[in-house]
């Protein structure tokens, strides 16, 4: 029973160390990633560009926006933002103002169940007569 028990012991901590390992070479790997004009994300959730990098002191300086920087520890850059791709469609999406434009099509419902609007006004005051 000792032995079962010292084995997983031994089995969770060899998993322990081989993940702290694994989280570090992605860190290292990433990090060799920085440079100039990079879109980064922080890992308190800001997004900007990499304006320069101080390796000595371990800091990163961020455009948040132009004319606003921000210094920030090089760890906390935790994230490099690609650019989305956006699909190049034939013919733009139409979207109304107003619902007025929608067709009974639009809306999912058959054509043949599609009322005026003197129609739809009409079957309005019938149901609170109804209720009444």
């Amino acid at each position: 029973m000792n032995i079962v028990l010292f084995a997983m012991l031994g089995i969770f901590i060899f998993m322990m160390f081989r993940r702290n390992k694994k989280t570090k070479e992605q860190q290292a790997t990433l990090q060799s990633q920085f440079a100039p004009g990079v879109e980064v994300m922080t890992s308190f959730g800001l997004f900007g560009r990499i304006v320069s990098m101080d390796d000595a002191e371990n800091k990163v300086v961020l455009e948040l926006s132009p004319g606003n920087l921000a210094t920030v520890h090089r760890q906390a850059v935790t994230k490099i933002v690609e650019p989305a791709v956006v699909a190049a469609e034939d013919e733009p999406a139409v979207v109304p103002d107003d619902a007025s434009s929608l067709t009974a099509q639009d809306l999912g419902t058959p054509a043949a169940t599609a009322e005026t609007p003197d129609e739809t006004l009409k079957r309005l005051n019938d149901e609170g007569k109804k209720d009444s």
